[in-house]
């Protein structure tokens, strides 16, 4: 993945690849380790409902997780104050590395070249780019999908490979599709998944586009966000079909179930699962840059009905400001000279408002005043229909690609 920089280059690297050499081989002792956590994590997932099912329940006790992460980065500060991103491998501590493969957390699984700056021998700086989702979400998500034997499912974002592992086990290899936009990462789940005897159809490729050549499938799942259902994924998903993919509306997302109709269209509803994927992306190792514009300069501070802290307690109130203001990013503010954060949302005309995490209970705006005053209105409007969760909304997708989201039980809409 490019990871690696300093001035023992060469040398780091060989260590590296010979750590991960060892690391992935499987044998009778690991096997032996990891079978009581594995049943413990399983049991974990039926307590709190993420497993609902008997099928998926024998699909995950019979899927060794720590086979598809031999390796992954935790976040920690390191003694400079810096937050970094520190390797972690079975050679480090085999009990330790068994621990957090069968906890039920996202482990990271690779940096952003182009963002990861090496700071010590095991730790870098940068965004990741890969990972291995927490069982809980992707469990609830299987569930969501609702796969019936026979069906062709196409997983999108193979990743470790540990998600295409669990539908191979569910379905049956041969019904089940997999793509990611890293070819490395799609041939080292391919070499994974053949030692667990499967051997599902793997593609390298942008998924957007479409899977390579005229195959249609029943079930669509997506491990990484898209602003929109890419028109591809619709032309490709049969009558009657489901789509279910992590909407990525700026300021906040959540994970869609769409039944695909004759004519094109879908329609469905937020799922209990929220969103946050890392973003689907052309390029096989880094994220384009952002082109945002210049700031407008600061216009005037005062009292707010809404707080930063009232926004980041309730996802289902940031994705309905998702709802009011899809053009709209939400980012953390950093102030040079006093060191106070705050949250800050931009529009792309410069307009800006920012909110502080602490302190009173104003709001700074720049340009737009508007700009806050939808957001208080968001507010109002939520607290009065009793606060309802992201579950109550719909989404629906038109033949033509235009979307809107709905309140259920009133029936207001939003157009994205």
């Amino acid at each position: 993945m490019g990871l690696d920089s300093g001035r023992d280059r060469t040398t780091h690297r060989g260590r590296h690849r010979r750590r991960a050499a060892r690391s992935t081989r499987v044998n009778d002792t690991q096997i032996a380790n990891a079978r009581p956590r594995l049943a413990a994590l399983v049991e974990e997932l039926r307590d709190t409902g993420a497993l609902r099912t008997p099928e998926w329940v024998t699909a995950f006790a019979a899927v060794p997780r720590h086979l598809f992460v031999p390796q992954w980065y935790s976040q920690e500060t390191n003694e400079q104050g810096l937050a970094v991103w520190r390797r972690r491998d079975a050679d480090d501590d085999r009990g330790a590395w068994l621990d957090a493969v069968y906890s039920d957390q996202t482990l990271v699984t690779a940096l952003d070249p182009a963002t990861a700056e090496q700071v010590d021998d095991d730790a870098w700086t940068g965004l990741p780019t890969s990972s291995n989702t927490m069982p809980s979400v992707i469990a609830g998500m299987l569930e969501d999908l609702s796969v019936r034997d026979g069906d062709q499912v196409w997983d999108v974002g193979t990743g470790t490979g540990y998600l295409t592992a669990l539908l191979c086990t569910r379905l049956g290899s041969r019904h089940v599709y997999s793509t990611d936009v890293v070819p490395d990462l799609v041939e080292t789940a391919r070499r994974r998944l053949a030692q667990l005897g499967h051997e599902p159809h793997l593609a390298a490729g942008d998924a957007r586009d479409g899977y390579p050549g005229d195959a249609s499938f029943d079930r669509v799942i997506a491990t990484c966000s898209v602003p929109a259902v890419p028109p591809a994924w619709v032309e490709q998903t049969r009558p009657g079909g489901l789509i279910l993919t992590d909407i990525a509306l700026g300021i906040e997302g959540g994970v869609v179930r769409l039944t695909i109709d004759a004519d094109r269209s879908g329609s469905g509803r937020f799922t209990a699962g929220g969103g946050r994927f890392m973003a689907a992306r052309g390029d096989a190792h880094t994220y384009p840059a952002a082109n945002r514009p210049a700031q407008a300069p600061a216009t005037h501070t005062r009292p707010t009905t809404v707080t930063a802290a009232d926004i980041r307690a309730h996802y289902p109130f940031r994705l309905l400001l998702a709802f009011h203001l899809p053009t709209v990013e939400l980012v953390y503010h950093l102030d040079d000279d006093t060191g106070a954060m705050a949250i800050q949302l931009q529009h792309p005309d410069g307009s800006w408002a920012r909110a502080p995490l602490s302190g009173p209970q104003t709001v700074t705006v720049g340009g737009s005043p508007e700009l806050w005053h939808r957001v208080e209105d968001a507010w109002n409007w939520w607290n009065l229909e009793g606060r309802p969760d992201h579950t109550q909304f719909g989404y629906r997708r038109e033949a033509d690609g235009s979307a809107h989201v709905w309140h259920i039980p009133t029936g207001r809409a939003w157009p994205l």
